[in-house]
């Protein structure tokens, strides 16, 4: 038995709380578009599915107790968010950086580096299995079996997210002309940056809870 209505009441406030995914999606909607951050949310939501199936084969609870593994995944993933952030700092500061920059993910890049930014982002991130491991049993009856219902709040879950993407990439699309005026641009992204260094920092400090 899964207590669906209570999981997904409290998935929707956590779902719109600004983290890293929500950061990646705002930076590539403003320097590509829509479609860009739409293809970032397509990979936030794949790595999602894929923690999901992870927690339900307990592939999340190994790596929890292992402070080898998530010590790794976390560095990993701490040193990708800085470098993301890094990046973006780089752009803002040297001068027509941005627009070389948007031009070279508008060309051939386009179909592979706004999803594979979302993917990762996402996915070497420990927090998210650490969250899939202690949320999801939490609205699973005792004595059940979890795989199912696990399989079923992660995949709603990551419905949720996608339609909030939806929603939030539309939202920042109707003010881009607002958002692409290049000082304004320039502060976006270079908040976006600081940001983002900002959490891998933080991913870096986090610890093995157990």
């Amino acid at each position: 038995m899964i207590h669906l209505y209570s999981f997904m009441m409290l998935s929707i406030f956590l779902i719109v709380l600004p983290g890293p995914d929500t950061a990646i999606v705002t930076k590539n909607t403003i320097s590509v578009g829509k479609i860009g951050g739409l293809k970032t949310a397509f990979g936030v939501c794949c790595a999602l599915f894929i923690h999901t199936a992870a927690a339900a084969l307990g592939l999340s609870a190994v790596i929890m107790q292992s402070a080898l593994l998530f010590s790794i995944l976390k560095y990993v993933g701490a040193v990708y968010l800085t470098y993301l952030g890094v990046k973006a700092l780089y752009g803002v500061m040297k001068k027509g950086e941005t627009l070389g920059a948007e031009r070279d993910i508008k060309g051939g890049g386009q179909h592979t580096a706004c999803f594979k930014q979302g993917f990762l982002t996402d996915f070497l991130n420990p927090k998210v299995a650490a969250f899939f491991f202690t949320f999801l049993p939490q609205f699973v009856a005792p004595g059940s079996h979890s795989f199912v219902p696990f399989l079923v709040m992660g995949a709603a879950y990551t419905a949720m997210t996608a339609i909030w993407f939806l929603f939030y990439i539309s939202f920042v699309h109707c003010i881009s002309d607002f958002m692409k005026r290049p000082k304004t641009k320039k502060w976006i992204e270079g908040i976006t940056g600081a940001v983002m260094i900002g959490f891998g920092i933080k991913l870096a400090l986090e610890k093995v809870q157990r």
